[in-house]
């Protein structure tokens, strides 16, 4: 697919947006931190399911793939995406969650990628870019290192399949201040497009679109992450979403 100029413009807008912007955005960040409750990573051990058969799954990436918002992985996203599947297919799901808090798509490069695909993968959900958003990563940048994590899962797991989440709708968090939320939303979809670019090379590989108006529900005390509610609304998403485009049927027996 052919690139078009306009948004190439805007991805390159976003950060000099958003670096023109610095002299507000990082003290709004700063109170924020301060205002902002930290929660947790929920305990250890992230991984659960099993039987005969499972499908075996991977969520990996920053603090929504680990499960920050809830007190349990199994109702975090691993653990209602692995619900899902074994509802639309019938078999059973081994899951496991990894990442950390606070990760970039680097990080995960550096600290988690090879340990987390040193065991039986069928499918990667990755859930990355809010903190690449948030530290200003430029789009190339993300665009390489999202590549780096799919070159590097399918020469483990060739015939795995890999989701890979819309980013974060920042426009919709109401706890964020302008120009902050703006200018996070803004540089957020610059990282998504440049992201799907790189899936496309991929043929086991998508990206969904972006998740529809988050229900009342949807964020956790700190009203940043999901909550159990909001976790169960992205994996049902996500998994319609791939089995509407036909993925689902490399998980069926």
């Amino acid at each position: 697919m052919t690139s078009s100029p306009r948004p190439l413009r805007g991805r390159r807008l976003s950060r000099a947006v958003a670096l023109a912007l610095a002299p507000i955005l990082l003290p709004q960040t700063v109170r924020l931190r301060r205002v902002v409750p930290l929660l947790p990573e929920p305990p250890r051990p992230w991984e659960g399911g099993g039987g005969t058969d499972p499908i075996h799954l991977l969520v990996l990436g920053d603090s929504m793939a680990v499960g920050v918002g809830v007190d349990d992985a199994a109702v975090a996203l691993a653990g209602h995406l692995s619900a899902q599947l074994t509802e639309l297919t019938g078999r059973p799901v081994r899951w496991r969650s990894r990442g950390r808090n606070g990760a970039t798509a680097r990080d995960v490069i550096r600290d988690h990628l090879d340990e987390a695909l040193n065991a039986p993968t069928d499918l990667v959900v990755i859930s990355l870019g809010a903190n690449d958003s948030m530290q200003v990563r430029s789009h190339r940048a993300f665009r390489r290192d999202i590549k780096r994590i799919l070159r590097v899962t399918f020469a483990a797991h060739p015939d795995a399949v890999v989701l890979m989440s819309a980013l974060p709708a920042f426009h919709r968090f109401g706890l964020l201040p302008e120009p902050l939320r703006t200018t996070l939303a803004l540089h957020s979809q610059s990282l998504e497009v440049s992201a799907r670019r790189a899936l496309e090379r991929f043929p086991r590989a998508h990206m969904t679109p972006p998740l529809p108006p988050y229900a009342d529900d949807h964020f956790a005390t700190d009203d940043f992450h999901p909550s159990a509610s909001g976790y169960r609304e992205w994996a049902e998403f996500i998994v319609a979403d791939a089995f509407q485009h036909g993925i689902g049927a490399d998980l069926q027996r």
